[in-house]
């Protein structure tokens, strides 16, 4: 093993706790029912669905008097101003680094808000690259997304591990690239990948060879 690459959301970051977090300010903002918080973490779907779409079927649902508009600027404004790292992170990559193993992080989503939580995570003097989805211009599941990623770092696919937690962008996409592919059950369930291997957490990534 020469590198390792990590998704970001629900891998490094602990996206899951971020919006938690962000869901107890934001309900204390607006008055919100009790139900909302649920509603808004089953409709977001681990973040693949836009809030243009959750906010409106949120304030139906709810008939809550705030705008789609202000409910959108406070996701935009709050949410991610205070990431919450994945348990053992720093660690893993430390160790990693003493080892020689280089590392990148491949992700999807918009430049600003990704460079918010990369910095939040202080994840940027950890790793030796990061490729962001708008910033390229491409996205996974894409194949060519993870061989930009390869090209960058300088190695070769059989000599890398792609970590992460989304079955579509996190197995399929790296493993038809060439990776061996490491699943961290945070997200979606496995619904019929076939990860090289299955993490209980992350310290399990020190014992890939």
């Amino acid at each position: 093993m020469r590198a390792v690459l990590f998704d970001l959301d629900g891998t490094l970051h602990d996206r899951n706790a971020t919006i938690r977090r962000w869901l107890q300010g934001h309900a204390r903002r607006f008055g919100l029912p009790a139900a909302y918080a649920a509603r808004f973490l089953e409709l977001d779907d681990f973040g693949y669905r836009p809030k243009a779409e959750v906010m409106p079927l949120l304030l139906q649902e709810f008939g809550l008097s705030p705008s789609v508009e202000e409910l959108l600027a406070d996701f935009s404004e709050h949410a991610f101003s205070h990431p919450a790292l994945m348990p053992h992170a720093h660690d893993v990559l430390s160790e990693l680094c003493g080892r020689g193993v280089l590392l990148g992080i491949v992700t999807n989503g918009w430049e600003v808000k990704q460079w918010q939580t990369l910095d939040g995570l202080e994840l940027m003097g950890r790793v030796d690259d990061v490729v962001i989805s708008k910033a390229v211009g491409l996205s996974k599941p894409d194949p060519a997304i993870y061989r930009l990623a390869l090209d960058r770092l300088g190695v070769a696919a059989a000599d890398t591990w792609f970590v992460g937690d989304s079955p579509r962008n996190d197995v399929s996409g790296p493993q038809a690239a060439g990776l061996r592919a490491a699943f961290l059950p945070t997200g979606h369930a496995l619904a019929g990948e076939r990860p090289d291997v299955k993490l209980a957490d992350l310290r399990d990534v020190l014992g890939l060879e």
